[in-house]
Formats: C-alpha cells, structure tokens, sequence
C-alpha cells in the first residue's frame, strides 16, 4: 500500500524537532530508523499530518563515558551499539541482545532509541534495558527530564514520553565485569521473540554475588524476574542451582495467549530460557 499524504521535516538539532512536534501534538510523528514506521504508516494504520526526520540530528548519535554512566544517543544504529568498545566493556548484556534483533540490513538502518520508544512488549531492546537500570532522557518544550525504565514502558507500544518530547539519549550504570546472556526463543530465523530472557549476573567465589533478569514478551511491558534474582543470589553458580531458581521465572508476569503461543507455553519458555541464559551467563 502507499502511505497517506504528509508534510515531511528533517530538522538539524533537537530543538527544531520538539518545537515542530509541539506544535502538531498527536498529528506528528518522529522517524528514527524507520523500520516499524514505515511498515504502520503503508498499512494506514497511522496517518500522521507530519513526519519528522531526526536522520540529520548528530547530537543524538554516538556512545560515550560519562563517568560511571555509559550513555548512549538515541540515534545510534544497533550496527553502531553492537560493535562499539565501550559498550562491549560495560553492558555487555545490551550488545548480545542487539546482536538478535533482526537482520544486518535492518540493524544498520534501526536505532537504539527508536527500538525503547517504540516499546514493543515483543521487542528484544527494553528488557535489557529495564535489567540494566537503563535511564530514558527526554526532551520536551518544557525541558529536560529523565524516566527510569521501570517508569518509561508503560503499556502495548505506550511510554512515558509526552506529545512534543523526544527522546534523545540513554543513560545506564557500567556493568564492567558483569557476564551476560540473552536468550531468545522464535520459530522464525529474525522474528519476533516470543519469549525472551536478558540475564546479567556477578560470580564471585563459584556462587551468584548479584543477578538481573528481564523477561521480553511476558506482559505488556518488559518485566524484571525479581524471584529468580532472590533465589539465585548467594547460591552456587551450578546448573542444578539455577534451574531451580529458573522456576520462578513466570512469577508476577501477565503473557498473553497468540498465534505463536498459549499462557502456559509462554510461562513454560520463561522458566527454560531462564535457566539457559543465567547458566549461560554463569559460565556453565
């Protein structure tokens, strides 16, 4: 199909863009890397007045140390986060996450912040993000603001970002030393996760000093698996450890049931990929 008529806008820096989404509210919407956009905005599913490039802000590209944060740009393209030093140091977790997201085409054109905002519960970027402690920072016309994850995903494909705002970088502790893994489950090569599992974890000794885990496509938003971290938590970093601990992966989660998978089998995926992805992590 061919996308309905609009006004098109590719401003230079981000306070060109805000005032112009300001201006339009609703009616507007920002383009980052354009993968899920576009397919929305051919199918007529959105039918914005204006569309607004941020192609040519390069404030908003760009990964860079700010003490003990990581930061990286909003417009920074997955190829970009995937292969940078810094985030391979730091947040590992979000480079082998990145690594699944579709294929190389789409990753040189798809960008980190694009992937939060679009918050979608099937997306493999936000939990990641949520299990890192990763800080959203928006700007609207009423300034600068920063949402926790926990705060910005919100709904099915809503966060906490208000008409006019952008968000224009993300901002999250360095795990340096921390081992990492993210397991994903599709039944088609560079789908969709139907269940996914973003495990970070400190060893120390041969036993699990700290653990984070994020569930993608549990529930409406990504869902931290806090019962899964309690039990894991000055355990052994044994198989048979984790796997017990992998049993309250489904705690507190709220899966629907779809054409790839019921309620049971998606619980069933979280308590499996859990135990893969910490073991994983865990160096078993």
């Amino acid at each position: 199909m061919i996308p309905a008529q609009f006004e098109y806008l590719a401003p230079s820096t981000v306070e060109e863009a805000v005032t112009a989404l300001a201006e339009l509210g609703d009616d507007a919407k920002v383009l980052a890397g354009g993968q899920s956009l576009l397919p929305v905005l051919r199918m007529r599913l959105a039918d914005p007045q204006l569309l607004v490039d941020l192609n040519r802000i390069e404030e908003l590209r760009g990964i860079r140390e700010d003490g003990d944060s990581l930061v990286i740009g909003a417009m920074t393209t997955h190829h970009d986060v995937l292969r940078d030093p810094l985030v391979q140091q730091h947040a590992e977790l979000i480079a082998l996450a990145t690594r699944t997201v579709a294929d190389p085409q789409v990753r040189h054109r798809g960008t980190f912040g694009g992937s939060l905002a679009h918050a979608d519960p099937a997306g493999d970027l936000p939990a990641p993000a949520l299990a890192l402690d990763a800080s959203m920072v928006l700007v609207g016309p009423s300034g600068r603001r920063t949402v926790p994850a926990a705060e910005f995903f919100v709904d099915y494909f809503t966060t906490a970002l208000e008409p006019g705002e952008l968000l224009v970088e993300v901002r999250m502790p360095k795990w340096t030393g921390w081992r990492a893994h993210y397991e994903k489950f599709n039944r088609v090569a560079q789908a969709w996760s139907i269940v996914g599992v973003a495990a970070a974890v400190r060893v120390a000794e041969g036993r699990i000093a700290e653990a984070r885990i994020g569930l993608t496509n549990m529930g409406p938003t990504p869902i931290r698996a806090t019962g899964v971290e309690q039990a894991l938590v000055g355990g052994p970093a044994t198989a048979e450890a984790i796997r017990e601990a992998a049993r309250h992966a489904a705690e507190g989660t709220s899966p629907t049931a779809d054409a790839s998978a019921d309620v049971d089998y998606r619980e069933h995926l979280a308590e499996v990929l859990t135990g893969r992805a910490v073991l994983a992590a865990a160096g078993g």
